[in-house]
């Protein structure tokens, strides 16, 4: 199937091959007449720039972020290059760390953002010490942007063996409010209130975008989770959302499960899973946690999506610090992002011809870097990605 842009269907087409005009048509969103959609919504972004388009190829805006983010990149732009993949990339560097963020420096990316449609980025990393401002700029990024919706696809990589093999679940994570709205302040010395903000608008957008996710790609079951039995009034109002927005896909079994409850589920028999849909916070854990099930953060890609942008990233987002000019950190997680996003592109061929190569070298056992249990580095797993293009 050709590119997927969100389950709306909004796809770029390729220069030089018509696309499917199933992927172009945009599926009515009036069916739930509570839900206000922004005209964005309606519309079929174009992820090239002008120049790009001339040139037939496509602009993608990279973000190498911190930590091994910068080597990752550099295994992507290697392997694209040997791919002949007609990409050009347009790099920005926005770090907290590295004392390379600014407003000028995010407008930038926005800028390129814009014209490009679509981006690939590292794990930009966010200090711990507050220094005036409560929002990081990689969530400021994410809200400019829009991108509510973060999807992360848990699923095994034949040949190699972890507790749980022939794994395939979705986590869909609500990421613009939560928990991560960035609402903290001292009411009296002493005591901090740290705000949870919930709104309607925004779980059901949620939701709509798991069921269309879950129509468009063949699956059968979404299951929200939430904290509801605790949090009334804000869980109680996502859930609520959820079971409303559920009724509009009879064809897909609906059911939830209490966030404690789901780890422990998930650690046990997570085959019992399909969609699962979340606000913040319990999106970021059960990320993560999933991630484990199938090798950890350097096998799991990821990315997320607005009505207009679409961002490719790792799915358990860490900057690996301590890894940092070793040469051992594992490009599996962002090389299957990337040909994701070459899917996103229509670039269908490239896409397949990048994943079956990861495929086929971790399939294979010989070369693996540390973290899958082997003593390749990345280059070493880098190269042998690239010699599998061909074979």
């Amino acid at each position: 199937m050709g590119g997927y842009g969100g389950p709306w269907g909004a796809a770029v087409s390729h220069p030089r091959s018509a696309s499917p005009q199933g992927l172009l048509r945009t599926p009515s969103l009036g069916l739930w007449r509570g839900l206000r959609v922004p005209p964005a919504l309606q519309q079929i972004p174009q992820a090239k720039s002008e120049h790009a388009k001339a040139e037939g190829t496509f602009q993608v805006t990279m973000l190498p972020g911190d930590g091994v983010g910068p080597e990752l990149m550099h295994a992507v732009k290697e392997v694209f290059k040997a791919a002949s993949v007609p990409v050009v990339f347009d790099e920005h560097y926005l770090s907290e760390v590295q004392n390379m963020a600014s407003e000028e420096k995010l407008d930038e990316v926005i800028d390129s953002m814009k014209e490009s449609k679509v981006a690939i980025i590292g794990k930009i990393h966010t200090p711990m010490e507050y220094k005036g401002e409560l929002a990081s700029y990689d969530m400021r990024l994410r809200r400019k942007l829009d991108l509510f919706a973060n999807v992360v696809h848990v699923k095994s990589l034949s040949g190699y063996q972890t507790r749980h093999n022939n794994l395939d679940l979705v986590i869909i994570r609500e990421q613009t409010e939560g928990e991560y709205s960035a609402l903290e302040h001292e009411s009296v010395r002493g005591v901090i209130e740290c705000l949870k903000i919930i709104t309607r608008a925004k779980s059901q957008r949620i939701a709509k975008f798991a069921f269309d996710y879950a129509t468009k790609k063949g699956r059968s079951k979404v299951t929200a989770v939430h904290k509801a039995n605790i949090m009334k009034l804000g869980d109680g109002l996502f859930l609520q959302c959820c079971r409303e927005v559920a009724e509009l896909y009879p064809k897909i079994k609906f059911d939830t499960i209490i966030i404690d409850n789901c780890c422990m589920q998930l650690v046990q028999n997570p085959y019992q899973f399909d969609v699962l849909v979340m606000p913040n916070l319990y999106g970021n854990i059960v990320d993560n946690l999933a991630a484990g099930l199938v090798g950890g953060a350097g096998v799991v890609p990821g990315e997320s999506y607005s009505a207009e942008y679409a961002v490719f990233e790792m799915g358990a987002r860490h900057p690996f610090a301590q890894a940092v000019g070793r040469n051992i950190a594992n490009p599996t997680a962002m090389l299957l992002s990337a040909a994701n996003m070459l899917r996103h592109l229509n670039l269908e061929f490239h896409s397949n011809l990048i994943s079956d190569a990861v495929k086929k070298v971790i399939k294979g056992g010989k070369v693996r870097t540390a973290d899958m249990g082997g003593y390749a580095t990345s280059h070493d797993f880098t190269q042998a990605v690239i010699g599998a293009l061909d074979a």
